[in-house]
């Protein structure tokens, strides 16, 4: 009750937004609609961005006392506004705040948040240390392994639960999304919590936070493709030329966007740690650009921003002045936003019924088990010991943000209904809840093997 208690007098505040103060001739009177309609619109938006990061706020400090990551407790704001318990307690406060469904400017917002993320995400990559060969081929082996077997079993689910979960759609479409649904690992949030626990660095960190890009990457081509054929857009020619689009964007990237990138560090040298504003444009622009491409090309905006980030992650003084003057800000700013528009459309208390509750628990469990067991396996067949192989298997089943996302364009095109969309969005809070704790019990008994790890590829 006393964290809803500022939201409810803001809602009071809310119910009837301040009248425009100047009164215009009636000839002017569209001028003056149009001004009231857009200061309402800034009203309700200040309001909700005011309540969404400070719930964002409070709940990542809540969650980093008692030991998770503050990142998860960001994503549980995000649930706590929603119909889950705010909407539930609070129906009327809620309507008013946030409407019936989240504002266009907010879901732009957020997406362009993700953008942001993902280029910071993207630039902090050590893809140097890949070229030892033991990693590289670890990495690859953990990709195949990650995305494989949890595609089965989703799409395994899928099949079982649609009669019952899914009546009238689509059978086949509904269990592809449940699929990559199972199989996606979330880059972003996997490497704030890699930062946050001082893996980054490790080869396990390394190793994870590589899979896991493979992984996505992989994910959003089967998602693009699940989706344009579940529109009936998928075809011969349809795969050939978003294909062909592809492969020139990576050639592209690789003998324009990287010159480019050393031209632009060497032009705009960075002093004190700090970039140029007219560096900042630059790299704005190129990640926005990028979006569109990779928009063009049905993988999704939010990769064009990791594809920006991939140019740059050789150049650690930029990548450490953009996370000091940019970074934090995107964070604490445009991340929130997201988990709040995912929050307000899942209904945790919606599922009521015994079989929905029996799937709910056949999923997370399932789901845990074809993320953590097969990459223990490929961690333990490619020479890593127990405990690294323990780690990668719980790094990899944190899947948080980036199943948002693949959730929410599954719900969007209306091939995953509400009951199965709630679910798995638990499933995914489940999934990175955990990983936390296995991963504080884990590095206990294992500092030393990660170490000596790093220091050997160190060498290499």
């Amino acid at each position: 009750m006393i964290v809803y208690a500022p939201i409810l007098v803001f809602s009071l505040f809310a119910t009837k937004p301040p009248d425009w103060p100047l009164a215009l001739p009636s000839s002017d009177a569209s001028m003056t609609a149009s001004i009231h309609q857009t200061e309402h619109l800034l009203f309700t938006v200040l309001l909700q961005l005011i309540v969404m990061i400070g719930a964002a706020r409070l709940m990542h400090g809540l969650f980093r006392k008692i030991g998770q990551p503050g990142v998860v407790g960001e994503i549980v704001a995000g649930l706590l506004l929603g119909p889950s318990l705010f909407g539930h307690l609070f129906p009327q406060a809620s309507l008013t705040l946030f409407g019936s469904r989240p504002e266009p400017s907010i879901t732009v917002l957020s997406q362009i948040g993700l953008i942001l993320l993902m280029f910071q995400i993207g630039s902090e990559f050590e893809f140097g240390r890949l070229r030892v060969p033991r990693l590289r081929n670890t990495t690859l082996f953990v990709a195949a392994t990650s995305i494989l077997a949890p595609l089965a079993i989703g799409v395994a689910i899928g099949r079982l639960s649609a009669a019952t979960l899914a009546p009238g759609i689509d059978p086949l479409v509904y269990s592809l999304f449940c699929g990559v649904a199972v199989a996606i690992t979330a880059v972003p949030i996997l490497g704030r919590i890699l930062s946050e626990y001082g893996m980054m660095r490790t080869d396990v960190g390394i190793i994870a936070i590589s899979a896991a890009a493979i992984n996505d990457v992989v994910g959003w081509v089967l998602l693009a493709c699940i989706s344009a054929f579940a529109t009936a857009q998928l075809s011969g020619a349809y795969l050939l030329l978003h294909l062909g689009g592809l492969l020139l964007f990576v050639t592209a990237l690789r003998f324009v966007g990287v010159p480019l990138a050393e031209w632009l560090v060497a032009r705009f040298p960075i002093v004190d740690g700090r970039l140029q504003p007219n560096l900042i444009a630059i790299l704005l622009a190129i990640m926005f650009a990028l979006a569109i491409c990779t928009y063009s090309l049905g993988i999704f905006a939010i990769f064009g921003g990791f594809a920006a980030g991939l140019l740059f992650h050789k150049h650690r003084a930029l990548v450490d002045a953009w996370h000091h003057q940019v970074g934090q800000f995107v964070l604490v700013f445009f991340l929130p936003i997201f988990f709040t528009f995912t929050g307000l459309r899942t209904d945790l208390l919606g599922l009521t019924s015994a079989t929905e509750l029996q799937w709910l628990a056949i999923v997370c469990v399932l789901a845990i088990v074809a993320k953590i067991v097969p990459v223990y396996l490929a961690g333990r067949a490619n020479g890593l010991p127990h405990h690294d192989s323990m780690l990668l298997g719980t790094l990899m089943n944190t899947r948080a943000l980036m199943e948002l996302i693949v959730l929410n364009i599954g719900y969007d095109l209306g091939f995953l209904p509400k009951s199965m969309f709630t679910i798995l969005v638990v499933m995914a809070v489940v999934t990175t809840v955990m990983t936390g704790p296995i991963l504080r019990v884990l590095r206990t008994t294992s500092n030393f093997t990660l170490r000596r790890a790093d220091a050997e590829a160190g060498q290499a």
